[in-house]
């Protein structure tokens, strides 16, 4: 193949509406279906913790209009890993791209699909709490199904999202009308004393706001996918204002209800606060909460795997990690290798799952890394203003975030230090111990070379930039390197076979050979 080229790229399929859907559908989870007893719990207060919500809301359009113009200054998939990568350095980047890949993500698509999990057997665990066994294998089928969604079709990924994203506004236009028409029949005795018992403690209020801003994660999700997002520089602005303005809105509205149902004290003891608000407004039909708010949350998982994929992609990509993560399938185009990658390590990270702590670590180590992202921000703007800059926002903005994120990651160690945050930092800081021998001097560069062949060939995935590659479609179709291609296969098949006899699995082998052999015979040209 001499001189013979290919270029695979991630196609541009999101459009303005199917961003919207993507920004808002992973922004509107499980958060607001849980985390509201918690922001209350730490600040102690209705009034205090609508306030937390509206500053939640504000940071989060701040940090995703100052994004935006990230976004088309550096027009590249990968988000904080690519924004990194270009303004502060490749130890940085390999820093989040190791703490994102192996901790942040995976914890995030766990801690949803936990909740996932815990509305769909709800109703069938009525007045009981159901097993941690049967939970986390619902929340395993969750994540796999959305894995095979992933692999197969960006169309049907944003379609599952744009869909989810319908429910989820039904559902919370539900809850809101509840609350509108319990407010006019005089239930306000909530709100009479709104700021009664407060706590201002610097920890408590670091604390809700990690809640809160739970809540309001993946503002950020269309900086992950700027490469598939169409004219970037029009659609990413706009889809970050309308999204996170929606959910906003919404939250806070969907929060009113909660405590005109609710007493605070119910709310903080509730451990599923939309079925306990539906069963107290819908009665027998309370259930039906609990379906939307698992579809609520199938759809955040859902926009998870689709951005957290690409970054994995991106990273390996820029050399930061195996190869065979940075490549797409050959003829779906899309990153399946990374998807792959991600879902074995959410499924490992489920095995320990724990919600509340999740958040919190995931949170503290998110705004750690998002300071670091919009300093990249404030030194492109002095150091680089004759950048191209479709989109930008005032310098003080990103100042602002930068200083929200200081806070966010000292004010819970200063005020109430914990051993696990040092672990956190420790495990972050590890990053760069791992990057100087294994990627900055390149230490047994050819480990995974022929891995990385046999799986380019098993999930007939090829590079996206320009490299000369073998691919399996060209083998099959102009008959290049299939005598390798078969006689690699028949290994595996020889192996395969062996173990499965030897396991009892004679028809299984045997089923297996003949698909192999229909393969070789109407595929392959020899």
């Amino acid at each position: 193949m001499e001189g013979n080229t290919q270029k695979l790229n991630l196609k541009r399929e999101v459009g303005l509406i199917a961003g919207v859907s993507f920004i808002a559908g992973t922004m509107i989870g499980s958060g607001i279906f849980i985390s509201p007893q918690y922001v209350l719990a730490d600040i102690g207060s209705p009034g205090a913790s609508f306030v937390i919500w509206t500053c939640c809301g504000l940071i989060s359009m701040l940090g995703g209009l100052c994004y935006a113009e990230l976004g088309t200054v550096i027009p590249e998939s990968g988000g904080e890993f690519i924004y990194m990568l270009r303004t502060t350095g490749k130890v940085t980047a390999f820093m989040f791209s190791f703490s994102f890949i192996v901790v942040m993500r995976p914890a995030c698509a766990t801690g949803i699909a936990l909740s996932f999990a815990e509305y769909v057997v709800a109703p069938f665990y009525s007045g009981s709490t159901p097993p941690q066994l049967v939970v986390k294998c619902v929340a395993a089928a969750a994540i796999l199904g959305l894995t095979i969604v992933n692999c197969v079709s960006v169309r049907m990924a944003t379609g599952i999202q744009v869909v989810s994203m319908v429910f989820k506004l039904v559902a919370l236009a539900v809850i809101i009308l509840g609350g509108v028409v319990m407010l006019f029949q005089g239930h306000i005795e909530n709100f009479e004393e709104p700021f009664e018992n407060t706590k201002a403690d610097v920890s408590s209020v670091g604390i809700a706001f990690y809640q809160g801003l739970w809540s309001f994660d993946g503002w950020n999700t269309l900086n992950l996918i700027t490469e598939e997002l169409k004219h970037p520089e029009v659609n990413l602005p706009r889809a970050v204002v309308i999204a996170i303005s929606l959910v906003t809105g919404l939250y806070l509205l969907v929060n009113v209800s909660y405590l005109t149902v609710m007493t605070p004290k119910e709310l903080m003891s509730s451990s599923a606060v939309a079925v306990t608000w539906g069963n107290k407004v819908l009665g027998s039909w309370g259930w039906t909460m609990s379906v939307a708010a698992a579809l609520s949350a199938f759809g955040s998982l859902n926009g998870t795997f689709f951005s957290g994929g690409r970054v994995c992609f991106v990273a390996a990509r820029e050399g930061h990690l195996p190869d065979i993560l940075a490549m797409a399938h050959v003829r779906r185009l899309t990153p399946s290798p990374a998807l792959i990658f991600t879902t074995v390590v959410s499924l490992l990270v489920l095995i320990p799952g724990d919600f509340q702590s999740i958040v919190n670590f995931f949170s503290f180590t998110a705004w750690f890394f998002y300071g670091i992202t919009l300093s990249g921000l404030v030194y492109l703007k002095i150091k680089k203003p004759e950048l191209p800059r479709p989109y930008k926002v005032p310098i003080i903005l990103p100042v602002l975030v930068i200083i929200v994120a200081i806070f966010l990651v000292l004010a819970p160690i200063l005020d109430n230090p914990q051993i696990e945050y040092l672990y956190v930092s420790l495990f972050i800081l590890s990053g760069a111990i791992v990057y100087v021998p294994f990627i900055h001097f390149k230490l047994c560069p050819g480990l995974l070379t022929k891995l990385t062949v046999f799986l380019q060939l098993f999930l007939e995935v090829a590079p996206d930039r320009e490299k000369p590659v073998i691919l399996v479609e060209e083998s099959r179709r102009k008959g290049c390197c299939s005598s390798f291609v078969a006689c690699a296969f028949q290994l595996h098949l020889f192996f395969a076979m062996t173990l499965m006899r030897c396991c009892g699995l004679h028809l299984v082998a045997t089923y297996y050979y003949l698909l192999f052999v229909i393969d070789e015979l109407f595929v392959f040209d020899f």
